[in-house]
């Protein structure tokens, strides 16, 4: 075949191949404003939902949101991006809520829980995993500690405690809001240190020591809950590696940028 009638098939395969990676569409979900968006993979057996961070203030959609679920599903698993309500930017700056209500707690764990309805309900998949970032992490392992559906979880350098001292201030006063960041028994009741049982799915979770932004002794609080408990996990703490590298290879360190292939060995040897 001429080299000239190559390009053209040549550009129609690279097209056919970005777009098996796109969300194929994106859901709203019952009762809430929140959507998923899909990457679904050809086999339907197992998904995940996906909950990108942000401190509960904003959402980093695309780096810990579409970038780990087009990873996921080029590991053939499905993966549903979830665009959760959060305080917002202009919660933050203006402290609005202190007279209007705005998003605040329960509204993400809501908008979690109704996608999990959505995947077991309507998809009807048997096995529906969730994963988070940062206080997407938390949302994660909140999700999963109150909704039985859920097979595992997978906070990825959570925030954890919202009572503890290692607390990250910024996501505790965006989900409780402004009055009821100040309350001592919603602190304790959002504290995954403190909510977790021996009923709790399987867990895995990593995070650096170096981490700028979410105190690592939130991953070492989550580490001792869940092995009191009796909870199978895996658990690293990396040396290095900071905050925010979700699964790209050209941030964190070479130590954090393995969770990804051992997230997925641990995936395979999970009861079916």
């Amino acid at each position: 075949m001429p080299s000239s009638n190559l390009k053209p098939l040549l550009l129609l395969l690279l097209l056919l191949s970005a777009l098996s990676l796109r969300g194929q569409q994106v859901v709203p979900l019952a009762g809430t404003p929140a959507t998923l968006e899909s990457y679904a993979a050809p086999q339907l057996g197992c998904a995940v939902i996906v909950c990108p961070g942000g401190s509960y203030c904003w959402l980093d959609y695309q780096h810990e949101g579409v970038e780990v679920a087009q990873w996921l599903q080029s590991n053939g698993i499905s993966a549903y991006v979830l665009r959760y309500r959060v305080a917002g930017w202009w919660a933050w700056a203006t402290h609005y809520r202190l007279l209007l209500r705005g998003h605040r707690y329960p509204d993400p764990l809501v908008d979690a829980q109704a996608a999990v309805s959505y995947l077991a309900d309507s998809l009807h998949y048997a096995t529906i995993g969730i994963m988070g970032f940062s206080a997407g992490g938390h949302l994660a392992l909140l999700t999963a500690i109150t909704d039985s559906r859920l097979a595992f979880a997978a906070p990825i350098y959570p925030v954890v405690s919202m009572s503890a001292p290692c607390t990250h201030k910024r996501s505790r006063r965006a989900l409780l809001g402004e009055y009821r960041q100040y309350s001592q028994s919603l602190r304790d009741s959002l504290s995954l240190e403190r909510r977790v049982t021996s009923s709790c799915p399987p867990v895995f979770t990593i995070g650096c020591k170096d981490d700028p932004v979410v105190d690592y002794h939130n991953f070492m609080l989550l580490d001792s809950a869940l092995t009191v408990h009796g909870v199978s996990h895996y658990f690293n703490l990396y040396e290095r590696g900071g905050h925010g590298f979700a699964v790209r290879r050209d941030k964190g360190s070479p130590q954090c940028q393995q969770w990804p292939p051992q997230f997925l060995q641990w995936l395979n040897r999970l009861p079916k």
